[in-house]
């Protein structure tokens, strides 16, 4: 304390006296100030004058270009940037504040005056990455990321990327926000990764043609062309997207299949690659898993109040099986861990199959599907059975053998969750009796399936009410009402596009579901057979809630627009299932 009470008086007189003082490493997430003989946090407070301490570093306190004119490298060790205070003079925050040479180095660069703050530095970290990460550029024209002007690997624009030095998913991943000097491919794949992220996007393809190739983005579902790379910058990007999954760079014959990790600011993503042969070359797709999805809860995904209710009281049943139907990337998975938080709990074993694993789960056992040594979902199943659990998910029932094992686990007393590829819920009977199963079992064990898909949301930022639309008249002539229908009434809306969506008008996703409950009267149909338009009949009699219906309620809420509904439901408009599905919206 009585070097605090030194270091105090240095500040109003001179500080040549405590140059030599031992400091602690800045970049403590738990340190604010040195530590030890120099006090705590809380003692510089309360001995520094007013407004020298500040416990936080808010957007509007940064300049992104004035602070791109320091080196990432030093600001990251030394753990300080150049802020702007309430009263609007610039100031240098330090996690040290007897790191006087990193403040005279930042005052000398920015070349003006500047008064010295206290921050933490998990604050200061934050800062950080927010202006080298969430400000990076974007392209003006069409809302696209601008990563094709930074393709250019004799670029000198390096500030923002780094290497990648992850060669499979256990290696400890690297912020690829820290500079270093690294070889153009390097860069170039590091520009890619940074950019998707920013945009967030679940997938980049690479693509190549006989003359050039093609760097395209998923976002939000929808793929979008953002970079044509030159043909001979592909093959050593192959190679280094290659060497970050541990695939060999000498196959280029055969399919290969390998996952990753990176790090950008306080993003840690996992990454799925999958390389196969083309006419053109090694086409490549890299599946961006953010973990930050895996924490999702049942509220989070976009069930509405009496559907939630009715899931969850299905998913705390002592025992049978759950079923989530729909195509690739309908967000089957995201729902399906919703549920196992749900679930989680000490007094609960919670066991799952995948392939692969896309996101893990703490306090969940999971195992991983591989072929290649014969450990097929059937084989997991059987001996998970022998791990005494209460929960058993299983990524996808594919065959006989996986379907029968899990009829098996949930009569006999375990809660199983699962997914099929069908278009609708009642779809999924008909799947599992053209897969080998009885009738009789599949009335036994099957307690509810649920139908979903993923609509793009309305951004906020550029939302606007949309006038009349012959979509209406369509939607209520398909489903077999009139024009004046009450549910296709009302204001809808649409995004216009803006910076905040990239153009799109939309931001984010969320689910439109279809549960089917197996009561009664669906088990006499299922024993008798009956076609999978017959048990939807009889559901939506009984009150289910559609795919087409919950989606336009959604629409009519202002989450979603109607050209979003139509484009996701396709199949359902252009079916006809002989009654009127709106009476049940």
């Amino acid at each position: 304390m009585n070097m605090l009470f030194d270091w105090w008086t240095a500040e109003k007189g001179g500080l040549s006296e405590l140059s030599d003082a031992p400091r602690q490493d800045p970049r403590l997430p738990s340190q604010g100030v040195p530590h030890g003989t120099y006090g705590t946090c809380g003692d510089v407070h309360n001995l520094m004058q007013p407004g020298r301490c500040i416990e936080s570093i808010s957007p509007e306190q940064l300049t992104p270009d004035l602070v791109k004119r320091l080196p990432l490298e030093f600001l990251k060790s030394q753990c300080a940037i150049p802020i702007t205070l309430e009263d609007g003079t610039m100031a240098v925050a330090l996690a040290d504040p007897l790191n006087i040479e990193a403040y005279d180095a930042i005052v000398g660069i920015l070349n003006q005056p500047c008064t010295r703050v206290v921050c933490p530095a998990a604050e200061i970290e934050k800062a950080i990455s927010l202006c080298y990460y969430e400000n990076g550029p974007r392209h003006p024209g069409d809302g696209r990321v601008g990563v094709e002007s930074e393709f250019n690997p004799a670029s000198d624009s390096d500030d923002a990327l780094s290497s990648l030095d992850a060669s499979s998913v256990q290696t400890r991943a690297e912020d690829l926000l820290n500079v270093a000097s690294k070889a153009p491919v390097v860069k170039l794949a590091n520009r890619i990764f940074f950019q998707a992220v920013r945009s967030r996007a679940s997938d980049i393809h690479i693509e190549p043609y006989e003359n050039e190739a093609r760097v395209r983005f998923r976002v939000d579902g929808m793929l979008h062309n953002v970079a044509t790379l030159d043909r001979q910058q592909i093959p050593a990007l192959l190679s280094r997207l290659k060497i970050m999954a541990n695939l060999d760079i000498a196959e280029s014959r055969l399919p290969q299949d390998g996952q990753s990790r990176i790090k950008i600011g306080d993003d840690l993503v996992d990454i799925r690659v999958s390389v196969i042969p083309t006419l053109g070359g090694e086409r490549v797709m890299l599946r961006l898993l953010d973990r930050t999805r895996a924490q999702l809860s049942l509220d989070q995904i976009g069930f509405n109040a009496d559907v939630l209710g009715s899931f969850r009281r299905l998913i705390s049943m002592p025992h049978g099986i759950i079923l989530l139907t729909g195509p690739t990337g309908s967000g089957k998975t995201t729902s399906l861990y919703a549920a196992l938080n749900e679930l989680n709990c000490e007094e609960r074993n919670i066991l799952t199959v995948e392939d692969p694993i896309e996101y893990q789960l703490p306090g969940i056992g999971q195992m991983q599907v591989k072929p290649k040594i014969e450990l097929t979902f059937a084989h997991c199943l059987r001996h998970i059975l022998r791990q005494d659990p209460d929960v058993i998910m299983i990524g996808e029932i594919r065959d006989l053998e996986t379907a029968q094992i899990a009829i098996q686990a949930s009569l006999t007393g375990h809660l199983v969750l699962s997914t099929l590829h069908t278009n609708d819920s009642a779809s999924a009977v008909t799947r599992l009796i053209d897969m080998g199963i009885e009738p009789y079992l599949i009335s036994s064990s099957v307690v509810a399936v649920m139908a979903q898909r993923l609509v793009r949301v309305i951004c906020a930022q550029c939302k606007v009410p949309q006038g009349p639309h012959d979509y209406r008249m369509a939607l209520s002539e398909s489903a077999g009402g009139a024009a004046g229908d009450p549910l296709v009434q009302g204001e809808f809306y649409k995004g216009i596009g803006c910076e905040n969506c990239l153009n799109t008008g939309y931001l984010g996703r969320t689910g439109i579901f279809e549960q089917l409950i197996v009561d009664d009267r669906i088990k006499t149909m299922i024993t008798q057979r009956c076609d999978s338009h017959v048990i939807k009949r009889a559901a939506v009699e009984k009150g289910m809630i559609t795919l087409r219906a919950d989606g336009l309620r959604k629409a009519q809420a202002g989450v979603t627009s109607l050209e979003e509904v139509f484009r996701v439901t396709q199949d359902s408009i252009h079916a006809n299932y002989g009654v009127a599905e709106h009476a049940a919206y």
